[in-house]
């Protein structure tokens, strides 16, 4: 453990969002002011990725604590703290990574997409009023990464949920007003389910904390109490938050129409950051708050993933528009997240948290390709239109072939470490002595895997193969400004994860031992 000199993982969390407002009191509302805006926020929201590259990959630091904390311990709350350790470095990364580049993306697809609004004449906050909410989206998810504390952890859950809606309300497509609704009203669900359950843990335990920043050790008040109904409301009330969520099946109606029509850049910050974050909440919380509970609805969990990745995955393949493709296939790779989480094994859970990082990257390059077909070819989003674009766009189609990978699991990327992981956390939670059961295993991970490289390059080939449907428009060739530029650079960024794995893995493996110990996961 290190404690830092100067309170960075806070100024990661403020500092975006006080910028932006900054601009906005002082009236920098030019193209050229905007940009900067735009780089100064990323390169604040890259510091994650740079804190744990150098501590957690080269030094070998256990975990990272700012030194800034605040102490409610008077107010049975405990201390609301922030930390980075291996379990939540993949978090990180993937939320520092994906929001930084996507802060420069923004400016020139949202200059495009106001334009649309106000040539429709409905009249919108302007870029910098975009920005204040984008940059508060974008530090929360990083505050709910760090989070110590339950109480913390909600704060910065609900303020996704406030920014992302009206992200989606005043910049989204189509009924964006009804759909901002239909996602505050289920994913406030939600968080109200999440809510009940830390109250009524807390207020029994007397604590919110789920690290003790001074130890860095795990709050062990469960194992300790014994309070009649605590074990089964709480958790039930929590792990039910966390997956609605996660649109896991069943609780899953919202995310297609939210994210589908959320303005791209926000599309490609929610489907893969915003709701995997509830699957590392529930590796976080719930095999040290309430071992007994998950231990006993492992078999449930299990099988709920399985469901979430093949029905996703099939109703993906039955859509046509771009972006509601790339939702529901976010469906599929929750169940991924939650596979890995519910086998109770250090295996599993290292690999379902490799696995938020890797469909981070992958989504967030599919997401933003869509985005370039809508800027740069009249709104196209509906596959059966498309077609050949790869002679259109060589190094879009690349970029795309590699995010696809990503959901696939094939090398070069962070997908096939993850998915290995997950599938030795089946084998070693079930340990299948029998013929029958590693059978059925088998047979239920083939056809998981399968699933998803289907859907996932039928819409490959379908996008960039075959004949040009769009006609000569784009004989000039492709253009590689830095709204492209982004893309690229995310993608060759999961290229380098796949190769420099270890940085991760080691420091996960010495994070996910301790976090298993009451439920006796290896």
């Amino acid at each position: 453990m290190e404690v830092l000199m100067a309170p960075v993982l806070w100024a990661t969390v403020v500092l975006p969002t006080l910028l932006a407002i900054a601009f906005q009191i002082l009236g920098f509302r030019s193209r050229q002011s905007i940009r900067v805006l735009a780089y100064v926020s990323a390169l604040i929201l890259l510091a994650p990725v740079l804190l744990i590259a150098y501590y957690l990959g080269y030094r070998r630091v256990g975990a990272l604590v700012d030194p800034l904390v605040l102490d409610l311990s008077a107010y049975n709350i405990g201390s609301i703290g922030l930390v980075l350790d291996g379990l939540s470095a993949p978090i990180a990364v993937g939320i520092s990574l994906v929001t930084a580049l996507v802060s420069v993306y923004n400016v020139k697809y949202m200059e495009h997409r106001i334009g649309e609004l106000h040539s429709e004449g409905v009249r919108v906050p302007g870029l910098n009023a975009y920005f204040i909410l984008y940059n508060a989206f974008s530090s929360s998810m990083l505050g709910m990464a760090y989070s110590s504390n339950l109480v913390g952890f909600f704060v910065f859950l609900e303020l996704s949920l406030i920014t992302s809606f009206l992200l989606i309300a005043f910049y989204g497509y189509g009924d964006r007003l009804r759909i901002a609704l239909m996602y505050f009203i289920w994913t406030h669900v939600g968080g109200a389910l999440f809510l009940a359950g830390i109250l009524y843990y807390g207020v029994n335990v007397g604590s919110f904390d789920i690290l003790v920043v001074d130890t860095m050790e795990y709050n062990r008040a469960m194992a300790r109490v014994g309070i009649e109904g605590l074990a089964v409301l709480a958790p039930l009330f929590i792990i039910l938050g966390l997956l609605v969520k996660m649109a896991v099946f069943g609780v899953h109606m919202w995310l297609p129409y939210a994210h589908a029509e959320a303005p791209t850049p926000i599309s490609a910050l929610l489907s893969p950051n915003l709701i995997g974050v509830a699957g590392y909440a529930l590796a976080r919380f719930s095999p040290t708050m309430f071992p007994q509970f998950v231990a006993d609805i492992r078999d449930i969990l299990v099988f709920l993933a399985f469901v979430t990745i093949v029905y996703g995955g099939f109703v993906a393949l039955r859509e046509n528009d771009f972006k509601r493709f790339l939702a529901y296939s976010s469906i599929s790779q929750m169940g991924y997240i939650l596979l890995g989480v519910a086998t109770l094994t250090g295996f599993g859970v290292a690999g379902a948290m490799l696995h938020y990082l890797s469909h981070a990257i992958g989504k967030a390059v599919l997401f933003m390709v869509a985005g370039v077909f809508i800027t740069e070819m009249g709104g196209l989003r509906n596959m059966m239109l498309m077609g050949g674009l790869a002679r259109a766009y060589p190094t879009i189609a690349a970029v795309s072939l590699i995010g696809f990978m990503h959901l696939v699991g094939m090398p070069p990327s962070l997908g096939m470490w993850s998915e290995i992981l997950i599938l030795l956390g089946i084998i070693r939670g079930y340990n299948p002595g029998t013929p029958l059961t590693l059978i059925t295993i088998a047979l239920l991970v083939i056809v998981a895997f399968m699933v998803t490289a289907t859907y996932s390059f039928i819409a490959m080939r379908r996008i960039f193969f075959g004949p040009l449907r769009q006609g000569k428009a784009f004989e000039g060739g492709e253009v590689m400004d830095e709204f492209k530029v982004t893309i690229l650079i995310i993608a060759v960024s999961g290229v380098i994860a796949f190769l420099a794995v270890e940085l991760l893995l080691e420091p996960l493996r010495t994070s996910v031992s301790p976090l298993l110990e009451l439920v006796g996961g290896g």
